[in-house]
């Protein structure tokens, strides 16, 4: 299988539980939520998507030929910025669009033989295999959820879907992420309210908005 990706890059994870954390960024090409396209924005399940996934023409981006050629230019990205001596297992965090209609287990099997740990960051519409290290789940509103156990589950806030239609489910952390845009300050007020009151919720801010990194 081929691979289609919009940029790789390395830089500090800016959201979630490892916020802080070293990670090489590998984002996929194609989202099966929204075609990326602004005409398109107001009728998408993900309307308020924050990136652009569309083409191959980031840093690092292109079409890789199989599992191991990608792999080994996520290790190879890391080595780069990072080295072999920093200290700290090589991560990759693989999202998109949506990586799982792409993701599938030979490369999972292919970074993990190239010694890279790999979380994924998904839209949950699509099951992840359990192979991968750590999974995150961001639900989107006007989707089924079909993923619904993992690591962390983080949910924009707000919209349609409320934190306690997702409460229940088997995640190990549940995270609640302002929603980006003019109304920002407000939706951040809302979040730590929230958090405040249902101590289940962490809250999660986007860092790397905040500090000016990829």
């Amino acid at each position: 299988m081929s691979y289609t990706l919009k940029e790789i890059y390395f830089t500090l994870q800016g959201e979630g539980f490892w916020t802080g954390r070293a990670a090489v960024f590998a984002r996929f090409a194609g989202c099966n939520l929204w075609s990326g396209r602004e005409a398109d924005r107001a009728d998408a399940a993900c309307w308020f998507c924050d990136t652009d996934f569309v083409g191959t023409d980031g840093p690092g981006g292109g079409r890789f030929a199989g599992a191991a050629t990608l792999a080994a230019a996520v290790r190879r990205c890391w080595d780069e910025t990072a080295g072999t001596n920093g200290g700290g297992r090589p991560y990759v965090v693989f999202t998109g669009g949506e990586p799982m209609l792409q993701l599938d287990p030979a490369l999972v099997a292919a970074c993990h033989e190239a010694g890279v740990e790999l979380g994924v960051e998904s839209n949950g519409t699509r099951p992840i295999p359990r192979s991968v290290d750590w999974i995150c789940v961001s639900p989107k509103p006007r989707s089924e959820l079909l993923q619904r156990s993992g690591d962390e589950l983080k949910l924009v806030f707000p919209q349609e879907r409320r934190p306690e239609d997702f409460a229940a489910l088997d995640f190990r952390h549940f995270l609640l992420q302002p929603r980006d845009g003019p109304e920002r300050e407000a939706h951040t007020r809302a979040a730590l309210d929230y958090c405040r009151r249902h101590p289940q919720w962490r809250l999660s801010l986007q860092t790397h908005k905040l500090l000016g990194i990829p």
